[in-house]
């Protein structure tokens, strides 16, 4: 079983591009998050901002300047994904941070990824990523992220003032999502709910009050 040391770490938003996905962002949060910088291996780039208590909201986005490694994450490089953010940006996917990423999905059990290297500038992690970049339960279980000992990345990120309040997870499968989290992370904050689609939603409370991240 897997120790429960681990803890809400961020929240991913999807887009085509960055400029889609700070828009979607500020439609529904009020707020822009500034550039965060980019990932080499995945071809990606983000822009972030502090959601508090060590948690971060990240906006990704392909980089079309370059090309590419391995598959990218988040299902980036999916046709139906694609299609997906083509109707807009969205709330695709939940960060959970862990004390030892091998041990956790050896733990598990099950096709979660693998301990996947990933850099940005000179920040170093170790992240959850299957081989195809799928991930699991359509976004709906979390990626898993080890961070290198040291203060966590959302402490030099901006703070505009928003905090996570609630994560709702809907799935179909959400007693299987249920028991494979319960050892992982106990967080009043995060809540999985059985229905017909898959969808994530974060109520997150602004400068301007409670609003709600899809």
């Amino acid at each position: 079983m897997i120790a429960p040391r681990a803890a809400f770490d961020h929240l991913t938003v999807a887009a085509l591009s960055l400029e889609e996905g700070v828009a979607h962002v500020h439609r529904c949060l009020g707020v822009a998050p500034p550039p965060g910088g980019s990932h080499p291996l995945m071809a990606t780039h983000n822009h972030l901002m502090q959601l508090g208590d060590g948690a971060f909201l990240e906006i990704i986005a392909p980089d079309l300047r370059t090309r590419p490694r391995r598959t990218r994450w988040f299902d980036l490089d999916n046709p139906a994904m694609r299609s997906r953010l083509e109707e807009t940006p969205r709330l695709i996917n939940w960060v959970v941070r862990v004390p030892n990423l091998g041990k956790a999905l050896s733990d598990l059990g099950e096709d979660f990824g693998e301990p996947v290297p990933v850099a940005r500038g000179s920040l170093a992690w170790l992240i959850s990523v299957r081989p195809d970049g799928v991930m699991s339960f359509d976004g709906a279980f979390p990626t898993l992220i080890e961070w290198p000992a040291s203060p966590h990345p959302s402490e030099h990120m901006t703070d505009l003032g928003c905090r996570l309040d609630r994560l709702s997870i809907e799935h179909p499968g959400s007693a299987a999502i249920s028991n494979l989290l319960a050892p992982i992370i106990a967080d009043d904050r995060i809540v999985v709910a059985d229905r017909p689609a898959v969808r994530i939603r974060a109520t997150i409370a602004t400068p301007s009050g409670p609003r709600e991240l899809t």
